[in-house]
């Protein structure tokens, strides 16, 4: 951990002290939290205003367990009208920005750094797990907990390293050009990778090109010696190789822009086995650095669908230009399983039904593989009976009616068993479900997740496959825990982990 004074802290923040504080005193980066419930004693709590509450209003609280700094936008007092010691500054959140770049310029400075910066639309996080899992048997590598990848993520997964690490993994996630912009400005990465630009969060940004604009942003931050690593499969990403100057190496699945290059990585063979787990050959370009001489290398993971193979491809890219052996990378990758929680997590209960909680996040782009990947996972023999159990994707703008029909089509098309739709926002994907041709019962409509789980408590039996996705705020990643393991979650309790938690608001 990276140790400071707490003058210096004011210096890197262009903050002021207030009366309690003192500037000689030392602190741990690593120590700095975003949420009351998270200080411990020593910690510096963050407190700043938020859109549902102030933060400043938590600070006994964080003070209480033992936080010993606040850093804060204005001056607080304890019940006794005491000064808190604090370091006071214009904006919180930029001045977490500021440790952070702080942090990344002092490590390169004594030690050797390489800083990986990981965006796309969908796949950033299982990249980021799959990419650590490798580099962590190469050298010291720091990773974000969880989805951490905005302007509170990323200096909080940066704060976690210090001058012995050698591998910083950040993942990038953006609503709005300039986003990944600044998150680059602050870590300054020698890799950027480039998964994809579907479109989540198309409604904020006003369209996909814009999209497109705000990942690009990744690969114009890099160095002239750096490298971006781009999806080949995605003609949007690959034409990004034209705003950098840093190298290129593509990745894919196809014999186009990638195979074209001098350095790509291909995944040739492309299947997914009975348990729908993806299986590849890895084939590496036959020019340095990529270089593999011809060799292919077959891989299992243990990730669940195709889908996935993307997010395999980004990291034994990223890992051969870091030097790793190609023999190393495909034994890292097979078996490797979601390291995050709710993304394409499989639950084979005692009973014999399949539950695969896939509802961290949604967009049309990952609905669709999920649903391909359900319909594998009922394409056994004898077959097994299918339920997709969908909430609303969230943030599609003038979209939102149109891509929710369309998905319920493509459930009926991929001939999945049963539909069933949560929530008033998602129930265009029943209407687009029966006019497409669906009949009975088929496809359900329910209010909400309490009456969905009723209906499933009622209604699956043994060999059935159920598929849960939704964006996040819908919340039906808590009832696919319900579902996969109903004696031993509270039907009424959300986690509290720092990993769902962002800070106080």
């Amino acid at each position: 951990m990276i140790h400071i004074t707490v003058a210096e802290l004011a210096k890197i923040t262009g903050g002021r002290l207030s009366p309690a504080a003192d500037p000689h005193a030392t602190i741990g980066v690593g120590d700095i939290v975003t949420d009351s419930r998270d200080s411990f004693p020593g910690a510096v709590y963050v407190a700043k205003p938020g859109e549902h509450a102030d933060g400043h209003s938590f600070v006994g609280a964080a003070r209480a367990v033992g936080a010993v700094l606040v850093l804060a936008e204005r001056e607080t007092q304890d019940d006794d009208g005491a000064d808190n010691p604090s370091v006071i500054v214009p904006d919180a959140v930029l001045a977490l920005g500021a440790v952070a770049a702080y942090v990344v310029e002092r490590i390169r400075a004594v030690g050797e750094l390489t800083v990986i910066g990981i965006t796309g639309s969908a796949g950033k996080t299982t990249t980021k797990d799959l990419l650590a899992g490798i580099l962590a048997t190469a050298g010291p590598t720091v990773a974000p907990q969880g989805s951490f990848n905005g302007e509170i993520g990323v200096p909080l997964t940066v704060f976690r390293a210090d001058e012995s690490t050698r591998f910083l993994i950040i993942e990038m996630g953006a609503t709005g050009i300039g986003h990944v912009k600044y998150l680059s400005s602050l870590v300054k990465p020698n890799i950027g990778v480039v998964l994809g630009v579907g479109s989540a969060h198309a409604g904020e940004f006003g369209g996909v090109e814009n999209i497109a604009i705000a990942k690009g942003e990744l690969v114009e931050a890099l160095p002239a010696d750096g490298w971006a690593v781009l999806n080949a499969d995605d003609f949007r990403v690959s034409a990004m190789a034209r705003r950098t100057n840093a190298h290129v190496a593509f990745f894919g699945t196809s014999d186009g822009p990638a195979g074209g290059s001098q350095n790509f990585v291909l995944a040739h063979n492309t299947h997914t086995d009975e348990a729908a787990h993806p299986v590849i050959e890895l084939a590496f370009s036959d020019t340095l650095p990529l270089s593999t001489d011809g060799v292919q290398y077959p891989v299992t993971s243990g990730l669940i669908g195709l889908h996935h193979v993307t997010n395999l491809l980004a990291a034994a890219t990223v890992a051969r230009l870091l030097g790793l052996d190609a023999v190393d990378i495909a034994a890292a990758l097979g078996g490797v399983k979601a390291a995050s929680r709710w993304r394409m997590e499989r639950t084979d209960r005692a009973d014999g039904v399949t539950v695969i909680n896939d509802a961290y996040n949604a967009n049309p782009e990952s609905m669709r593989a999920a649903l391909r990947t359900l319909a594998e996972l009922g394409s056994t023999n004898p077959p097994r009976r299918t339920w997709a159990v969908l909430g609303p994707m969230y943030e599609l703008g003038d979209d939102t009616i149109r891509e929710h029909d369309l998905l319920g089509r493509v459930a009926v098309r991929l001939n999945i068993s049963r539909l069933v739709v949560v929530g008033a926002e998602a129930r265009p994907m029943h209407v687009g479900a029966v006019m497409e041709g669906s009949f009975g019962d088929e496809s359900v409509f329910v209010a909400d997740a309490e009456e969905a789980y009723e209906l499933l408590q009622r209604e699956l039996r043994s060999g059935d496959v159920v598929l849960i996705k939704s964006s996040n705020g819908a919340g039906l990643r808590f009832l696919g825990d319900r579902i996969a393991l109903p004696s031993e979650v509270s039907e009424t309790t959300e986690p509290s982990t720092p990993a769902e938690r962002t800070m106080d608001q």
